[in-house]
């Protein structure tokens, strides 16, 4: 269950429309989706693209894993997120399904000034990244890794964003990290949220990617993997 397919590519967030997501989820039939993440961006994501799915979280220690560059490190995490749900899953036994199960996980991180951000651990923390931004964009790179849960093979790809802000108020700053919302977002980054979407000045890519998830490439590695799955039946 740890075949990668390729190495991790990247695909623009650009190349498809969201008018075509139903077509996707058209052709999700005799497919299962297992979301490997608790978080609720993500969750939101796949819902706006009509997909059914399930929850399983990943239980690792992610500070544990180290590594300088963010494209690698973010990649590493999907991958071992992925492990760590497929290692889960074969122990208490894989339900029988008759068509493919494919299991999506990933990762984000914030790079601010060339410094890797993750989830801030306290409010001095998360107040230190979000007065940073009135300095310097905030570029979001993540992960996105779709296994075939019965093949172990797999499609991934790197996904990059950069947020450009207006000053944010400190008084802002007080309220998000009241709110705490900001301790579950890489960086303290929630742009979704409206008291932080009134600062931001334009966006160099998806507002979903800043989010976590780009649809188009969820798409796309679906695709590929159902694809990948259909071939292998006919050979």
């Amino acid at each position: 269950f740890t075949s990668l397919r390729d190495g991790p590519q990247c695909f623009s967030s650009k190349e498809a429309s969201p008018d075509h997501f139903w077509l996707l989820n058209t052709s999700m039939e005799g497919f299962k989706l297992i979301l490997g993440s608790g978080s609720a961006s993500r969750k939101e994501i796949l819902g706006e693209m009509g997909l059914e799915f399930e929850v399983l979280k990943a239980d690792i220690d992610e500070r544990a894993i180290r590594h300088e560059d963010p494209a690698t490190l973010v990649s590493i995490l999907g991958n071992k997120k992925a492990d760590a749900i497929l290692e889960r899953m074969n122990s208490h036994g894989v339900p029988e399904y008759e068509g493919e199960v494919f299991l999506l996980t990933g990762d984000q991180v914030v790079v601010h000034n060339g410094k890797i951000l993750e989830k801030p651990l306290d409010e001095k923390e998360a107040r230190t990244f979000i007065e940073g931004y009135n300095r310097a964009p905030a570029r979001t790179v993540g992960s996105i890794v779709i296994t075939n849960v019965k093949t172990g093979e797999r499609f991934e790809s790197l996904d990059t964003a950069e947020v450009y802000f207006h000053e944010i108020p400190g008084e802002v700053i007080d309220k998000l990290i009241e709110e705490g919302e900001v301790f579950y977002c890489a960086g303290g980054l929630k742009v979704e949220d409206p008291l932080v979407s009134r600062y931001v000045d334009h966006i160099a890519g998806s507002m979903d990617s800043v989010m976590g998830l780009s649809k188009a490439i969820v798409e796309q590695l679906l695709k590929k993997a159902m694809e990948s799955a259909s071939a292998a039946k006919v050979v």
